[in-house]
């Protein structure tokens, strides 16, 4: 038997379970969904739920409302890590990425045709939580499993460079998204002005783009239905590596690896919302309130930010290659303090200029330098979690790593940015100083992390670092 199990895992090295095209396929477009479904939420958290679901006749407070549920879905994202990573590392990566993106469908279908609080009062708010903790959930256990059908099935010398595939889903999901709402702009009537909330708009416009999750998402099960499991999966089984309670086991023996991937991804979440959540509010919020945002149109403002995002893409795929060469440790130590300095300086970019043709400008630069760092940080995390952990647990220990730094990164993020912005009075020193200490305990864990591109993700099944 245990010479059948050999013969069989040595042909299966021979010849790989998935071509690249699948890999790549596979890995993507969940990822493309999740980000997307990321972006439309956040959007509508900025312009349609204070209005639909939580007025309350203050705008700030209203805007912390929404961002209060939008980080309701972080403190899901950990307990549906251990659930679909329980079933990740013991029944397989692919059954598990299906279950994760069909939840994830629904739910965001659900979203598109929830009745608003004029409808049925507070229940409206309440739905839209328990619908948001559903899409965490679900999106607790879709990146880490997207990331190793990326790894496992690339070879050892291109493991970051497959693991850019599912993090490119962040620049792509951001582009369908934002590029779905402008043309609703577009099209909708606003006579009051191109500001999207206009009466067709927050009627129903702002619909659209949740029911069209569907359709990325029947995409999505379609081609994760036709791949295989991946063989560093099928040898772990074949040596009989596969344990029974696999979070047990990341506890017991992997607690350090857990802990040092958590804050290694901070940074990267941090800068992640405020780029995106944070600036898309602060950009759009009327200049002449308190605090005062810079009162930049919302449509200019989001084809501002998808130039930045274009080099957010470009450089996720350029951050692969560069991290199998010098190493993932190396270049996120680089690029971490980079990010340190950007953060410090924030009102340069960022605070209203008396030349408001300027003003646009440096907020063009902002974009363009905070997005192309984000690539740069987030592209080698799709090998660096994965590789910390060994095959019978990776599935379990890289989910709970990203999706706990999720609560402590992204689900606060939005609102103590907004809190910090107010106390500042409209100024965003204080916002740039947050990122900068994310980012300092980033860099902290990031020098206490050894090297993982040399690791043999087939062979040592006690782990990479204990």
């Amino acid at each position: 038997m245990a010479a059948f199990s050999a013969a069989t895992v040595k042909k299966q090295q021979s010849k790989p379970l998935n071509s690249p095209a699948e890999v790549i396929a596979a890995s993507l477009v969940g990822t493309t969904v999740e980000f997307y479904d990321f972006y439309v939420y956040a959007t509508a958290a900025v312009l349609v739920f204070p209005h639909l679901f939580f007025p309350s006749g203050n705008l700030v407070a209203s805007q912390l409302a929404s961002f209060g549920v939008f980080g309701a879905a972080m403190i899901a994202r950990p307990v549906g890590a251990i659930f679909y990573g329980h079933m990740g590392d013991k029944r397989g990566r692919k059954a598990t990425l299906v279950a994760c993106l069909m939840t994830m469908g629904i739910a965001t279908f659900l979203v598109g045709i929830l009745p608003t609080f004029d409808q049925i009062g507070l229940w409206a708010a309440l739905l839209l939580l328990i619908l948001r903790l559903t899409q965490g959930f679900a999106l607790g256990g879709e990146w880490s499993g997207a990331a190793l059908v990326a790894t496992e099935n690339a070879p050892q010398n291109k493991r970051a460079l497959y693991g850019t595939f599912p993090q490119l889903g962040a620049p792509i999901g951001f582009i369908i998204a934002n590029g779905l709402f402008l043309i609703i702009n577009f099209t909708l009537p606003h006579p009051d002005g191109s500001t999207m909330q206009s009466e067709a708009f927050l009627s129903w416009g702002w619909r659209i783009p949740f029911l069209f999750s569907s359709v990325m998402v029947i995409v999505g099960l379609y081609v994760r239905s036709k791949l295989a499991e991946s063989e560093t999966f099928k040898q772990a089984e074949a040596k009989g590596a596969i344990v029974k309670v696999p979070l047990f086991d990341t506890l017991r023996h992997h607690m350090r690896a857990v802990v040092l991937g958590t804050f290694a991804m901070l940074a990267t979440y941090v800068l992640f919302y405020l780029m995106t959540t944070f600036s898309l509010s602060y950009g759009t919020h009327p200049s002449d309130t308190n605090p005062a945002g810079l009162g930049i149109n919302y449509t200019d403002f989001v084809l501002m930010q998808i130039i930045g995002v274009v080099f957010f893409g470009l450089f996720t795929i350029l951050s692969g290659p560069l991290a199998d060469s010098i190493g993932r440790r190396k270049l996120l130590l680089w690029i971490t303090a980079i990010i340190i300095v950007f953060a410090l300086m924030f009102p340069i970019f960022l605070d209203a200029k008396a030349n408001t043709s300027f003003n646009g400008a440096l907020v063009e630069a902002f974009l363009v330098i905070g997005f192309t760092l984000m690539g740069f940080t987030f592209g080698p995390m799709g090998a660096l979690l994965p590789e910390m952990f060994p095959t019978n647990v990776r599935y379990t220990g890289s989910a709970i790593a990203y999706n706990v730094s999720s609560i402590i990164g992204a689900a606060l993020a939005p609102i103590i940015a907004t809190a910090l912005w107010a106390a500042a009075g409209g100024s965003t020193w204080l916002v740039g100083v947050y990122l900068a200490i994310a980012s300092a305990l980033t860099f902290v864990s990031l020098i206490m992390t050894k090297e993982t591109k040399d690791v043999d993700y087939n062979g040592d099944l006690s782990g990479a670092i204990k």
